[in-house]
């Protein structure tokens, strides 16, 4: 009896994740846990049932100004006519 407890120890210890059932998901999970897609929230909701957008959490893009930018085709290479 303690062999056969050794080996399966040993063999659990050994075991791959072979399957994707062994991925935490949010159905395998105890109640209340949210995995998400690792999204950063810009906001918060309210007891009424409402979402507020709070503006410091939303993402900020600094565009360069390319009025004069210059821009080429894809290909520059030209062909020569003979």
């Amino acid at each position: 009896m303690a062999l056969g407890l050794i080996l399966g120890i040993g063999r659990a210890f050994r075991r791959k994740r072979t399957s994707s059932l062994d991925i935490l998901t949010s159905k395998r999970s105890p109640r209340g846990f949210y995995k998400g897609k690792n999204c950063k929230p810009t906001g918060f909701h309210t007891r009424k049932g409402g979402y507020v957008v709070v503006p410091e959490k939303l993402p900020n893009y600094v565009v360069p100004d390319l009025t004069d930018f210059k821009v080429y085709k894809f290909n520059l290479f030209q062909i020569r006519s003979s």
